[in-house]
């Protein structure tokens, strides 16, 4: 699903990730912790084609069986935008749309038809417990039921990778909950691969692996 063979990135002078080897099968749920500058966000962000990895001899990022850096800008654009869904922290939902209008926009992305994309997106909806909602701006909606629509719109395309950065880290701790135990009834019906970057230690031990980062290595 997931192969990562000694991934290095570094910015200008700064080395941020020194040789990552990573193997993530379909179906698991991965968490990765660590401190603070540990390399996390950068290697999530690689993961997802956000970013490119340095080029670097045997160094090498593939995703059901697609090595990404061969892409070009336009493939890796329509990859991304139909083999992963993300769910971020602040959710990242545009203020002047509607719940419904913020999860098709990924499904309208990827040139699928209007008719289908809203009828889906509303099933997703109402499978999150947000059917009375889909017409309520972010502004209207508490941080819980805006994760959830954040969830919906990773979901629209039916992605076979999510990928979560500290997804609950702006929730209380009940909502928290609830948004983790979501991500595996999830995985149990859709059989998608989750991996999380969190600091929750309850989220990561919930997890089918929980591996530990610091100063750009896996250190486990």
């Amino acid at each position: 699903m997931i192969i990562a063979k000694n991934i290095k990135k570094s910015f200008d002078n700064l080395e941020i990730l020194k040789g990552i080897d990573l193997n993530i099968k379909k179906g698991e749920i991965v968490a990765i912790v660590g401190p603070s500058g540990a390399g996390k966000t950068t290697l999530l962000q690689i993961m997802g084609t956000l970013d490119r990895l340095d080029d670097k001899d045997n160094s090498e990022m593939t995703i059901n069986g697609v090595n990404t850096q061969k892409l070009s800008d336009k493939e890796i654009s329509a990859f991304r935008n139909r083999e992963i869904g993300f769910v971020f922290q602040f959710h990242q939902l545009l203020p002047e749309f509607t719940a419904l209008e913020n999860v098709c926009l990924p499904g309208f992305i990827a040139k699928r038809s209007k008719k289908e994309v809203e009828k889906h997106a509303l099933e997703l909806l109402t499978l999150l417990g947000l059917e009375d909602r889909i017409n309520h701006k972010p502004s209207e909606l508490s941080g819980g039921e805006n994760q959830r629509v954040a969830v919906a719109r990773a979901l629209i395309n039916k992605p076979s990778i999510i990928l979560a950065d500290e997804p609950s880290g702006n929730l209380d701790s009940k909502t928290a909950e609830d948004l983790h135990q979501l991500f595996f009834d999830l995985r149990d019906k859709f059989q998608q691969t989750f991996v999380i970057i969190t600091h929750n230690e309850k989220l990561a031990s919930m997890a089918d692996r929980k591996l530990q980062m610091r100063d750009g290595y896996l250190v486990n």
